[in-house]
């Protein structure tokens, strides 16, 4: 098995008590909720990708179009986002590495360029995703056209880069911030939709259908569960946080990081039920269907008041801020992982946020342009679930974290159902752009 180093990560910048707390918390002199504490942060941070933008326009479509009846297929994403999370979690504490240095070491030379390649490739298209939601947000808010709106939007992501210069707490601070903004203002939109509890906790246990329209929307909902990019980076954010001396120390470890991801990915899975419950309590069976951010932006303010539109784009903005940053910390993971190059985490905010900007400043159609990232993603799907679960099976590699068995067919038949969901959706958007 690969041990991680012999002694604790100490030396990043005003981390060393989060890390002193979390060793008092493996030897047993703090427990409880005090214990927890030093070991919550790196799933929040990876949850970001759950609540995208591209979550944003396909709940409230769900929503506007079906009312309550897809809730199930949101609880069933949510519970496949834990097993993978939870896996990508798993290796960086086992191993002391992360998938692409892990890749790096396993793959031949020409298998791992590729996998850089395209692993860049999506790095971008995830940029693109959140440029444009950070973009919208301002758009709706403040009128401002759509390209001055996104090199704003690159601004602010700057900003939060620069606290995780200060340490990972600083970072992980800035991150659920802005995840609580988007709780705080979904929270108000649900309250106004005033809910049909019967309806919504039918939609929420019972599968089911009505036709083959809500099949594939049902499709886009599963089939967008797992970002590639955040697959990457959770391994990165566990790998030295706190370095477990012995396989005892790392299972500990791991006990205390799963709570940390039921935690998130509960906040991910509220967050994006509130999105649809909204939608269906304010726009199902009230005419045209709501189908885009702008779109709902427009209903809220004629509907429920001014104030309601306001807090959605402010829930957008937050949005894309914070995935646009965690966007650029996985670029620079896949980087120094596959090709152990690094630059400066500023120079990777501006190379991956050019081609966003071209795309914008050249004009195209935001929501087509948010297709397009949507496509690139899926294609970039199975380059890190496949390496991450052949990855946790090993357990000479994971040595007393390997996967169990039951975990391992679980794992694969998920990780089926989303590239199968992935490559079908990949199709439906070709064949209707033909």
């Amino acid at each position: 098995m690969s041990s991680p180093a012999s002694s604790r990560n100490t030396s990043l910048p005003g981390e060393s008590s989060t890390i002193r707390a979390a060793e008092a918390a493996l030897d047993g002199h703090r427990r409880g909720l005090k214990g927890l504490l030093p070991f919550l942060g790196p799933a929040f941070i990876a949850a970001v990708a759950y609540i995208d933008p591209g979550n944003f326009a396909t709940n409230i479509t769900a929503g506007s179009k079906y009312g309550y009846m897809l809730l199930w297929v949101i609880l069933l994403s949510n519970l496949m986002a834990v097993l993978i999370q939870s896996m990508s979690a798993k290796l960086g504490i086992a191993t002391g590495k992360n998938l692409p240095e892990i890749s790096r070491e396993r793959f031949p030379t020409p298998v791992t360029f590729g996998l850089w390649i395209q692993a860049e490739i999506v790095a971008i298209a995830t940029d693109l995703a959140e440029f444009i939601g950070g973009a919208l947000g301002l758009h709706l808010l403040f009128g401002i056209p759509i390209f001055p709106a996104a090199v704003i939007t690159g601004i602010f992501s700057f900003v939060l880069l620069e606290l995780q210069r200060q340490g990972f707490r600083w970072f992980e601070a800035g991150i659920t911030a802005l995840v609580g903004i988007v709780v705080a203002t979904f929270a108000y939109e649900v309250a106004l939709a005033q809910p049909d509890l019967g309806k919504l906790t039918y939609g929420l246990f019972i599968p089911h259908f009505t036709d083959a329209n809500n099949v594939l929307l049902a499709a886009g909902i599963l089939g967008a569960t797992v970002m590639p990019h955040v697959i990457y980076l959770h391994s990165a954010l566990t790998e030295r946080r706190v370095v477990g001396r012995t396989e005892a120390e790392r299972r500990k470890i791991f006990r205390f990081e799963f709570i940390d991801i039921l935690l998130a990915m509960a906040v991910a899975g509220a967050i994006n039920g509130a999105m649809l419950v909204m939608a269906a309590g304010l726009f199902f069976g009230t005419g045209e269907p709501v189908s885009t951010l702008a779109g709902a932006f427009g209903q809220l303010g004629d509907r429920v008041g001014t104030l309601a539109a306001i807090l959605f784009g402010v829930g957008l903005l937050a949005s894309g801020l914070s995935s646009s940053s965690v966007g650029t910390m996985s670029g620079q993971v896949v980087m120094a992982g596959y090709i152990n190059r690094r630059i400066p985490l500023f120079l990777r905010r501006l190379i991956t946020m050019a081609p966003a900007l071209l795309i914008l400043g050249l004009g195209l159609n935001p929501t087509d342009s948010l297709v397009l990232s949507q496509v690139v993603l899926s294609f970039g799907i199975p380059f890190a679930l496949i390496p991450m679960l052949l990855f946790c099976s090993n357990r000479q590699l994971m040595g007393s974290l390997v996967n169990h068995k039951a975990t391992t067919i679980t794992a694969w038949a998920v990780a089926a159902i989303i590239i199968a969901l992935n490559l079908f959706l990949l199709y439906q958007t070709l064949y209707n752009a033909a």
